[in-house]
Formats: C-alpha cells, structure tokens, sequence
C-alpha cells in the first residue's frame, strides 16, 4: 500500500483527482488508510497505468519534469540494437540521463565478480523516494530479463534507506538478497551475464511495450538457463548432495518453481544432480589416486556401496572396473 499511496501522491503533485484510477484497481480509500493493506499484481498495474496516462508521466512524479507516456518505450528500443546485455544496459544508462539528472543510473564494472548497475540520487526525493528507486531498478531488471529471455539472479540489491515496515514485499521483486541502508540504490548482476546475447527485436519489443507494466510489477518468470545455474551449483563438491530446498534458496527460487521451470526444460533436478556425481566421479577416479571409499563420499553418497549401485547405472561398470579399464592405481 504504500506504493499505491506513492501513486496518490504524484495526482496531489499535479492536482488531479485518483478516484477514477483507484476504483478501476479496485482499492478504497478505506485500504488507503491501512499501512497493512495489500494490493495484488493486477491491482497495481491497472493503477500504474491509468496513473502514467492521465497525469502523463511515466515517472509519477518522481522528477523535476514530467516523462511523458511512451518514454521508457522509447528507452527500451534504443537499447535493443546492443550485441550484449552489458552494452544494452551501459545504453539504458546513458539514455536515461538524457531524460532526468535527478538520478544518474551508471554500470560498474569489476574488480571482484560480476557487475553493478547504480542509482546516484542527485536531488531530493522526498516521500518519492523509495518508489522511485524500487520501480526504477524494477523497470531495468524487467527490461534486462526480457531482452535475454531469462530470469536473471542478483547477487544482492541494495538501497540506501532503513529497511520499511512492508520489506517483506521486496523478496517478491527481486530475484536475490536485499540490503538496506546501503551507499547507493543498485542492482549487482551475476558473473558472465552481462555478456549475454539479447534474443529480441523490433517486432518482439512492439508486443511487449502494448502491455510492458507486467515487467516493472512481476518478476520475471521464464529461465531458459535454469538447468546450467542448478549444474553450476551442483558442481561444488560440498553441494552434490544438496536438497531441492537447498537448491532452490541458493537460486532464490520455491521448490515449487525449481521444479516446474526444470520441467519446463525437459530436465529434473535428480537427472542434473546424477549428471554433476557422474561427471565429478569421473573426474576423481581417472585422474585422481583417492580411495572409492573417498570418492563416494566427495560426490555426496554416504556409503562406497551405494556409489558403486549409482555409478553402475550411470555408466554400467563398477568404479573398480572403470579404473582398471584406464589403467589407473587406486581401491
């Protein structure tokens, strides 16, 4: 609710009346007055929408000058031409402060793993604020996992405010942890993403701009690269035995989406975790002189019997067998 009240805010900065726009989401002035009131995701974009078009600014109210409608879209296509994700979004940066300076969005690179795109807050935004950096990290982030068709995990967000009595909502809009009262509003992107190709174009961008609100409001769901982030995680010896809600939290995921999304691949964790303990077996009995025994227990089974039962079915022949067919020392 206190976006909502955000929203009502920016009709009082320009003297226009939300009761059209609240009854079209159907909230009440009643919820209004409750700090604990929810709005669900539909709610939020029929408000968000009407809000942009009839106070025409896409900022609500966030900036000096208004942003008129179709403004994003227009920051959206002139990214769309950038071989990578990380051009595409040193490109929204750039944009951006062709249209406001009361923040500057910029993306940093290095030293240390992955990259980080920053808000710097150049005026003061009063009880905007926070709407204005959540939404404002929420409109890349969408953008981003839209043009790659993926989800894409965070490695941490931040903002640069105590955390607010509604932080519970924030897991729901970011796909990693949340800090507070951190320098600067950011968002810090994974390893290797940034040099992700964008799988969109003209007539794809059309589409999505006829109702792109769904991007600023709900994560974004689709992970085409689901199966390679569980490998990736698996493939950390202290992790090859890991549980679906293991898994699942270290992707900031439900084990309900773990699941239906590996699905949706034509993958299931309990495949890709045998592929990483078949591969990683591998790996130590033909290149290493440790003991089955120390084997099994580097790949997540708890006894050398039941890793030679798996490693039969993974390969059909024993481990023993499959060293003495490399002609490898070990027991």
């Amino acid at each position: 609710m206190a976006f909502v009240r955000a929203i009502v805010l920016a009709y009082e900065r320009y003297g226009a009346d939300p009761q059209g726009a609240l009854q079209r989401a159907r909230i009440s002035r009643s919820q209004l007055a409750r700090p604990s009131a929810r709005v669900d995701a539909e709610q939020f974009e029929s408000l968000s929408a009407a809000a942009m078009q009839e106070l025409d600014d896409e900022a609500l109210g966030w900036f000096s000058r208004r942003l008129p409608w179709g403004t994003y879209g227009m920051l959206c296509r002139a990214s769309l031409g950038s071989p990578t994700l990380g051009v595409a979004l040193k490109r929204w940066c750039r944009h951006h402060r062709l249209l406001t300076e009361d923040v500057l969005l910029r993306l940093e690179e290095g030293p240390g793993p992955g990259a980080r795109l920053v808000i710097e807050q150049r005026r003061e935004l009063g009880a905007m604020r926070e709407f204005c950096l959540v939404s404002s990290l929420r409109y890349v982030h969408g953008y981003a996992c839209w043009l790659v068709d993926s989800q894409l995990p965070l490695r941490e967000v931040t903002f640069p405010f105590p955390a607010p009595r509604h932080q519970a909502v924030y897991p729901l809009l970011f796909p990693g942890p949340v800090r507070f009262e951190a320098a600067h509003a950011g968002l810090h992107f994974e390893a290797g993403d940034l040099a992700l190709s964008p799988r969109r174009d003209e007539p794809a961008l059309r589409t999505m701009l006829r109702r792109a609100l769904p991007l600023t409001v709900r994560q974004y769901r689709r992970d085409r690269r689901l199966v390679a982030r569980v490998r990736t995680h698996l493939g950390d010896a202290p992790s090859s035995g890991a549980t679906a809600q293991d898994v699942a939290a270290a992707l900031h995921l439900s084990v309900r989406s773990l699941h239906r999304q590996l699905a949706s691949e034509g993958a299931s964790l309990q495949r890709i975790k045998d592929e990483v303990r078949c591969r990683r077996a591998l790996t130590l009995l033909g290149r290493t002189p440790l003991a089955i025994k120390r084997v099994a227990m580097e790949v997540g089974f708890a006894d050398e019997k039941s890793f030679s039962r798996a490693f039969r079915q993974w390969t059909g022949e024993s481990p023993s067998g499959y060293r003495r067919r490399l002609g490898r020392p070990g027991g």
